[in-house]
């Protein structure tokens, strides 16, 4: 009896003290930088934790696309520019309209790291304002029976 009792008294415990930890957003140089309980987050990460609110799911899935279109434009940017340079640097006649293509490529990329920043800020800001107001409207309630020799515990939501 003293096992159950134990047991029940862990259960009730245990499911009180977890909940779902808000995501934190930092401003940071070029962007933002996203945690949760002090560990930084990836947007995989922001993705698994969204699935439950569509919304917000949907903008880290665009992000996630605005996010991989910074990574081709900005790479190809930077070749283009390097190319020259390098060129440049070993003797040769660079071409600089290469490096103009480049930096037009990175130049490119700003407006959709906006919209990537954007979302992202957006999306946490969703998902945090469902936390929140889930985490109040939850208010369980954990009776003790006893019946002739039996005791229970049950919990209204």
């Amino acid at each position: 009896m003293k096992k159950l009792i134990l047991a029940i008294v862990f259960m009730v415990t245990t499911f009180f003290s977890v909940q779902a930890q808000k995501i934190e957003m930092k401003k940071v140089f070029g962007g933002y930088q996203f945690t949760q309980q002090g560990a930084n987050l990836t947007l995989n990460q922001m993705q698994e934790l969204m699935k439950n609110n569509q919304e917000a799911f949907d903008l880290v899935k665009s992000a996630k696309s605005n996010q991989t279109w910074v990574m081709i434009l900005g790479a190809a940017g930077g070749g283009l520019i390097g190319y020259p340079i390098g060129t440049a640097i070993g003797g040769g006649e660079p071409e600089w309209a290469l490096a103009g293509v480049g930096a037009a490529l990175i130049v490119a990329t700003i407006p959709i790291i906006n919209g990537f920043n954007k979302k992202t800020s957006k999306a946490v800001e969703l998902y945090n304002a469902g936390f929140t107001s889930v985490g109040y409207q939850f208010q369980p309630e954990i009776n003790l029976n006893f019946k002739g020799t039996s005791l229970g515990i049950t919990m209204n939501f």
